[in-house]
């Protein structure tokens, strides 16, 4: 029942904000048969229920797990060249790698490449899994900026990887674009993050028709040297950083340490924008504390009211 709870909220949100055409919420059996990208995860990188955690955020859901709080994950289908793309190499690769396979009605079982963000558990942890002990897979593309190559070519047991051909290690640059298909090119971007292992970067994706903008980290919006509002301006879609709602939710740790934006600065941060400006921007990478994954709650209710959009899970937007 809550499952279906969100699934309903969501297509009720997506109605609201945008085209019919452009933007649904995918079904169990549905097949893609336009250049796509889906929503495969919306949660911070230790998931939900978070490891530990003792507070009623997740009490109920070490018995009861939500089968719709995975890691955040995009995926992107291509029909007309029969390629699916990975991003992010999350712990819920297995479920979400399937869902992607399903969705693209294609024959492989693994996507034609995996983009990483960075060096941080939710974000390339999943790479275990093609692995010998797991898939084994055939030198599936894992496309990442130089630090990151570097850190997966030269410490165990990414290493293995590499050395056994599961994956293929393909090099980006910053602000270089790679064409993957006839309808798709990506390019990364520096941003700034914690980076003790490697460089962190968003992605712009660019379809036939429509671009998306996705940075799941980054430090607060002033430490970037582009202007957030400028680059909402130049895509269709951008999913952003929202990891916290506010202050309150990790008044136990140094927010030094953890510097993401706060939903409610970045809120007040694009307030003037106009409304078509700020229904592109979807708030995506939840903690577990944060009150916005549950769609019912008086948080996403404002995020709402304001004018911007939650991302939800299994969501399908037409490129």
């Amino acid at each position: 029942m809550k499952n279906l709870v969100y699934v309903l909220f969501a297509l009720l949100i997506l109605s609201c904000t945008n085209s019919v055409s452009e933007i649904s919420a995918s079904e169990e059996n549905d097949v893609i048969t336009e250049t796509s990208l889906v929503i495969l995860g919306t949660i911070q990188d230790a998931g939900s229920p978070h490891i530990a955690c003792k507070k009623a955020c997740c009490a109920g859901l070490f018995n009861s797990p939500d089968s719709l709080r995975k890691v955040v994950s995009l995926g992107l289908i291509d029909p007309n060249n029969n390629k699916f793309f990975l991003f992010e190499a999350t712990p819920d690769i297995t479920t979400q790698t399937k869902k992607l396979k399903q969705l693209a009605d294609n024959n492989n079982e693994l996507p034609d490449g995996i983009f990483v963000t960075h060096a941080h558990i939710g974000h390339y942890s999943g790479l275990m899994y093609l692995g010998k002990e797991a898939t084994n897979a055939p030198s599936v593309p894992v496309y990442a900026m130089p630090r990151m190559k570097t850190f997966l070519e030269t410490n165990g047991p990414w290493s293995q990887l590499v050395n056994n051909s599961n994956i293929a290690l393909l090099q980006l640059q910053n602000n270089e674009e790679v064409v993957l298909t006839s309808n798709i090119t990506v390019t990364p971007f520096l941003v700034p993050h914690r980076d003790e292992f490697s460089e962190t970067v968003g992605y712009k994706i660019q379809g036939p028709n429509k671009a998306v903008l996705f940075i799941p980290d980054i430090d607060k919006w002033e430490k970037w040297e582009t202007n957030i509002s400028e680059a909402i301006k130049n895509v269709d879609f951008a999913f952003v950083d929202a990891t916290f709602y506010d202050g309150e939710e990790i008044n136990t740790r140094d927010i030094s340490e953890i510097p993401h934006p706060f939903i409610i600065e970045s809120m007040s941060l694009l307030e003037n924008l106009p409304s078509e400006e700020k229904k592109k921007l979807y708030f995506i990478h939840f903690n577990h504390t944060n009150p916005v994954i549950d769609p019912t709650s008086e948080a996403s209710k404002q995020v709402l009211k304001n004018g911007f959009n939650i991302a939800r899970i299994n969501t399908v937007i037409k490129l």
